[in-house]
């Protein structure tokens, strides 16, 4: 670790013990803001595009004659087709459905619901032994559906739902962002966020050698052609994940230090105090581990100055 004055002028830390002692004691038990939830942009985004198609979907609803209800709309219109897999709340328009497997002979049936505005016979026919099999128009027969745009809105909240596994490494990433904007702006330096060695090329000139062809820091930071690379992430929960990243952030670290680029992480969560010794060995190895709270004390904005700022002659 490389124990630069701000780490005892604004936190009291005069050693790394007392920095990592520091670390731990601040970690933060949740990151969750309000975002985390519902993505409210992005579900009225996907239903705008096809809101007047969910409404005609509408006619279907208590139709005792289904079948015939469902094909004629779709004679009529067949880009309501591709409505299908979102009432299953799918995303794709293509599925390879196992429709028999006796006898050791397993046979598949194809069905697309790609966008197309004329649907022949068979496509029509395909549709509905679908949309009847999945249950779909039993639903609507059943009246179990009320309102078909209503009933998509749940479906995309629900889609949604499942992004917030992810949702703790990307706030991590905004806050961070949000703090680091101001002290580039005040120290102008350059600033780029989801950084590949192609765009750190296009945009500044610089060739960066990177370890894996796929590699993409959350953060770079640039002045006087001098580079320094962030990455993020938050563990709310303990597991063998966190040894493993432990692990790779001291790799990457000998890797671009190697190449004369500082590198920052930082990392938060509760998660970490079932995991201290492989990440104590990374906070004593590589320049600078931080979490959230000494990030918005200032730690950060010190490095950026000591690292690019102060080298400027």
């Amino acid at each position: 670790m490389k124990l630069i004055n701000a780490f005892n002028d604004l936190i009291g830390c005069d050693s790394v013990e007392t920095a990592f002692k520091y670390f731990i004691e601040t970690l933060n038990e949740s990151n969750t803001r309000w975002d985390y939830f519902v993505d409210w942009n992005k579900v009225f985004g996907s239903i705008e595009e096809i809101e007047i198609d969910l409404n005609t979907l509408n006619y279907l609803v208590g139709k005792e004659d289904i079948e015939c209800a469902f094909k004629t709309l779709l004679k009529r219109n067949g880009r309501l087709a591709r409505l299908i897999p979102i009432l299953l709340a799918c995303r794709k328009d293509d599925y390879s459905i196992l429709t028999s497997y006796a006898d050791g002979h397993f046979i598949f049936e194809k069905f697309n619901f790609e966008n197309k505005a004329k649907l022949t016979n068979d496509e029509i026919e395909k549709a509905y032994r679908f949309s009847l099999n999945t249950g779909l128009l039993d639903i609507f027969k059943n009246k179990n559906i009320k309102n078909v745009l209503d009933y998509v809105i749940g479906v995309e909240v629900g889609l949604d739902s499942n992004g917030r596994k992810n949702r703790g490494g990307t706030t991590m990433e905004r806050i961070v962002e949000e703090l680091a904007k101001p002290i580039c702006e005040k120290n102008d330096i350059a600033f780029m966020t989801q950084a590949t060695a192609t765009s750190i090329k296009n945009e500044w000139g610089l060739e960066l050698r990177v370890d894996k062809s796929s590699r993409r820091f959350d953060m770079a930071f640039m002045k006087a052609r001098k580079l320094c690379l962030l990455e993020t992430n938050y563990y709310g929960g303990g597991g063998s994940k966190l040894k493993a990243t432990a692990g790779e952030y001291k790799s990457l670290y000998d890797f671009l230090s190697a190449d004369g680029h500082s590198f920052v992480w930082v990392t938060d969560g509760v998660g970490w105090s079932s995991t201290l010794r492989p990440l104590e060995e990374t906070f004593r190895h590589i320049d600078y581990t931080l979490n959230l709270n000494m990030v918005s004390r200032g730690i950060l904005e010190s490095i950026l100055i000591n690292e690019l700022v102060a080298t400027v002659v």
